[in-house]
């Protein structure tokens, strides 16, 4: 009986094993989060003004991602998990300099009406002639 048991035991084993093997080689969780993460940061610094504000960084982010999408596609986990770290930092750049830029927009604008708030102090506080 256990010769009997043999063949179809045996046959179960290696349908288990290619299947784990299959579902090894088809996808890498780690990477896959990777990938997403960075696909997240691109679209915040695209809505941040990073389109203008840091054009480079951001073209950088998103070849880079691109790059990480092939080689995730092609089975290679570590560069892929590499270059979307990479996209990550690149698209937080991007997004921090977009921050930044519209940052320093809103100081000026406060700077100039405060100096706008200045004069008309100035003029109303002048004696009439």
């Amino acid at each position: 009986m256990d010769k009997a048991l043999s063949g179809p035991v045996k046959v179960a084993f290696a349908l288990l094993a290619v299947t784990a093997g299959v579902a090894a080689y088809a996808a890498n969780p780690v990477t896959d989060e990777k990938i997403a993460v960075a696909k997240a940061s691109l679209d915040r610094a695209e809505q941040s003004g990073a389109p203008q504000a840091a054009p480079v960084e951001l073209t950088t982010a998103r070849d880079k991602l691109a790059r990480a999408e092939k080689e995730n596609a092609d089975h290679h986990p570590k560069p892929a998990a590499l270059l979307a770290d990479q996209a990550n930092i690149d698209a937080r750049v991007a997004e921090a300099m977009a921050l930044q830029a519209r940052s320093r927009k809103a100081a000026t604008e406060f700077d100039t009406s405060m100096q706008a708030l200045r004069q008309e102090s100035a003029r109303a506080s002048q004696p009439a002639q």
